[in-house]
């Protein structure tokens, strides 16, 4: 009998089943994903932490395998393997200073029947001195071959350590070994701040350092009878054997007991820096896992909003084509309207932009006219600088040409010929002040020309005539043969303008004296110039180097903005200075060679 309604039911009951298989598969692999996710976000955690703890205890290592290299040579050492009461005596002080500054636990030194005859620990009630330690196997096997490491309990002290050993010999003597025990606490320490756990095991399996001090001198393997026994009577580890530690390892996969907590663990392993060493790190893998379990809900949440995204896009699509061709009539009505817009703006920038055209047109106009106008001025003010700066040699010029009349017609013809000669020179110079005044309309550039100052004196003197003669020069000597860098006539030009200056304050004054004074400091030259008149008028003292500003009544004011331009030239500087004692002093500072 057919039932109705029957393939409905089992379609509907097959969809059921399959939506059932692929929530499982999915589930599926999604755990597989996230126990891979956090392996290897564990195992990548855990090899960062295992070359950052191998480094270190390498570090560590390196530090201690060093002494005992060197403490073999000391000849103390030697000395008290020997039996000398004075060297023991010397050796224990040196050893306790060494094991305060180093941080190794123990430094003793043991004789060939293995008593320790000197020791770090001297002072202590647990001093090893008089200790026999010719059990140990660290002692026999430097003794056989040299030097030995061992990683053991301290008998005495009860405290786990690597034991260091190097023998001491001398020639083909035997003295004895020296022994360092170096204890990682420091380092363990640092290893318990991180995440997980660390340890170290020998050869054997033991665990030697450790971040979890119950595990220490436990075993990750079962141990070989003989190796127990070799343990038992060294008393590498203690009285008591070696037990299984709480931790089960496959490949890099472990299980272990860790503060009465059992979890699953990622192991990373590197070879420790001492023979048959292996370092191992643990990171557990709860916190990878449920960090990983997180992130995998949310890629399936955000799946699942995807989905839902493009259902709802889906259910929109219809009605966002109809107000598609809505907004496509409203987008052909606004292009019309923009158009218009458009277009008048269009024609307010022509018109904007004839109206600026016009104004520009007017701006250059203008600067053209201001040029022009600035032009003028600057020929005016180079016009009156000529006749200023020429007006100095032509008066030197008139004054040798009458007295060469007189020597003529006395007939001191030798004399004559020599002012004639110095006409001549001024003459130059004057082409060479104008030349040197045609340059001011464009920039020029400081040559290599150098003066000695003794020739810019002469020429100053050669220009001043008689009147230098009213001014005090306070020059050594040495001084003389300053070579300054620039050319001479326009120094020259800024003394006879700085000198005129003062010899003018001081007339007007009615008494008082001139002073030149010259100075180097470094490579530079000071050359002062001062008088007692009555100095510048503080209204003015600040354009004093202003063209057309002159203190003096009748005076262009073009000297001293001349003088300085010079002097800037020749990257050097013109100033005046206020004395308490009055009148007025000007400082220029020149380039010397």
């Amino acid at each position: 009998m057919k039932l109705p309604f029957s393939w409905p039911g089992r379609g509907f009951a097959v969809a059921i089943l399959a939506a059932i298989a692929l929530l499982g598969g999915s589930i599926w692999v999604g755990m597989g994903w996230v126990r891979g996710y956090a392996s290897a976000i564990a195992d990548a955690a855990g090899e960062q932490a295992v070359r950052g703890h191998r480094a270190l205890l390498a570090s560590e290592l390196q530090k201690f395998r060093l002494l005992p290299l060197v403490l073999v040579e000391y000849p103390d050492v030697a000395a008290a393997l020997t039996g000398d009461l004075t060297a023991r005596n010397a050796l224990n002080g040196t050893l306790e200073l060494l094991a305060s500054r180093t941080d190794a636990a123990n430094l003793y030194a043991i004789d060939p029947t293995g008593r320790t005859v000197a020791a770090s620990n001297w002072r202590e009630p647990t001093s090893f001195e008089g200790q026999n330690y010719a059990f140990r196997p660290y002692f026999r096997d430097a003794m056989r071959s040299g030097s030995a490491e061992l990683f053991a309990l301290g008998t005495v002290s009860g405290r786990p350590g690597l034991y260091l050993a190097r023998r001491v010999d001398r020639g083909t003597r035997r003295l004895g070994v020296v022994v360092i025990k170096v204890e990682f606490d420091a380092v363990e320490a640092a290893w318990a701040r991180m995440p997980g756990a660390s340890f170290v095991t020998d050869a054997a399996g033991v665990i030697l350092i450790t971040s979890l001090p119950r595990w220490r001198f436990r075993t990750i393997n079962e141990m070989d009878p003989a190796m127990l026994a070799g343990a038992r009577r060294s008393r590498q580890f203690g009285a008591d054997p070696p037990v299984r530690a709480p931790i089960r390892m496959a490949a890099a996969d472990a299980v272990a007991t860790v503060n009465g907590v059992a979890q699953a663990y990622r192991v990373a392993v590197q070879t420790a820096p001492f023979a048959g060493g292996q370092l191992y790190h643990i990171t557990p893998l709860d916190g990878p896992i449920a960090a990983a379990r997180t992130q995998a809900l949310l890629w399936g949440l955000g799946a699942l909003l995807v989905l839902g995204i493009i259902a709802g896009l889906a259910l929109r699509a219809a009605d966002t084509r109809r107000l598609q061709g809505q907004a496509r009539i409203a987008l052909e009505h606004e292009v019309v309207r923009r158009t218009r817009q458009l277009s008048e703006a269009n024609a307010r920038l022509t018109i904007e932009s004839d109206e600026r055209a016009e104004a520009d047109r007017r701006y250059r106009l203008a600067r053209e006219e201001l040029a022009q106008a600035n032009r003028l001025g600057t020929l005016g003010q180079i016009t009156a600088g000529v006749a200023h700066e020429i007006n100095q040699p032509v008066a030197a010029i008139r004054t040798f040409a009458e007295s060469g009349a007189i020597l003529v017609e006395r007939g001191a013809m030798s004399a004559a010929r020599e002012n004639l000669g110095r006409i001549v020179d001024l003459a130059d110079r004057i082409g060479g002040i104008t030349a040197e005044l045609k340059g001011y309309a464009r920039k020029r550039v400081a040559g290599s020309d150098q003066a000695t100052l003794a020739s810019v004196l002469d020429g100053v003197r050669m220009l001043m005539g008689e009147r230098i003669a009213a001014v005090a020069m306070d020059i050594s000597p040495e001084l003389q043969g300053l070579v300054l860098k620039g050319e001479r006539v326009r120094i020259e030009q800024i003394l006879v303008n700085l000198l005129q200056n003062a010899l003018d304050a001081v007339a007007s004054a009615g008494a008082g004296r001139v002073r030149m004074t010259v100075a180097r400091t470094g490579e530079v030259a000071l050359i002062e110039i001062s008088d007692d008149g009555t100095g510048v008028d503080p209204a003015i003292v600040d354009t004093l180097f202003t063209p057309f500003t002159s203190a003096t009544p009748g005076g262009l004011g073009l000297g001293l903005a001349i003088a300085r331009n010079i002097a800037r030239e020749f990257n050097g500087d013109l100033r005046h200075e206020q004395r308490s004692r009055g009148g007025a002093t000007f400082v220029l500072t020149l380039p010397a060679a």
